[in-house]
């Protein structure tokens, strides 16, 4: 058997393994890394996952039993703080910088950087935009493919991009 065929082998053993246990496909990055550790590595809270193909940039501090999908961007340039039992969901991007001043001014004009705070126990829907410097109050819930630019209010809904 050659080293190509034991390397596949290997990956359908984890490829079950993880059918088997969460009954779902994953990258194969994700196949050999383990969740929870990444989380661990970046000194998350306890119980918290995150999914190996995630952009990590900057300060981002993340509470106890949170988890972070696939595919999400989490910006901390300016600082990011998120809080305990948060859903992350697939595609969400959240900010804490952009550099429209600095792009438009032909780099005159500085990056702009602010904090961005998502509160306990909120659910940010699938391929959000979280845009800096907006604070998100415990249990809100973000709806899928929302855009939001300014602070929800603890238990406050916002879908797509008014709030409701």
């Amino acid at each position: 058997m050659t080293s190509e065929d034991q390397i596949i082998d290997i990956l359908k053993h984890l490829r079950q393994t993880v059918k088997d246990r969460f009954d779902r496909h994953i990258s194969i990055q994700d196949l050999l890394s383990d969740r929870w550790e990444t989380a661990s590595f970046y000194g998350f809270g306890e119980g918290t996952s995150c999914y190996n193909n995630v952009l990590i940039l900057g300060d981002v501090k993340v509470g106890e039993n949170t988890w972070i999908g696939p595919n999400v961007i989490l910006d901390g340039s300016g600082g990011l703080e998120i809080g305990d039992y948060v859903s992350i969901s697939a595609g969400v991007q959240i900010y804490s910088h952009h550099t429209v001043d600095w792009s438009t001014s032909l780099g005159s004009e500085p990056v702009n950087r602010q904090p961005t705070k998502i509160g306990n126990g909120v659910y940010l829907g699938p391929n959000s935009v979280i845009q800096l410097g907006t604070s998100i109050g415990d249990k809100a819930v973000i709806g899928a493919m929302s855009f939001v630019n300014k602070d929800i209010p603890n238990e406050g809904k916002w879908y797509g991009n008014s709030l409701c």
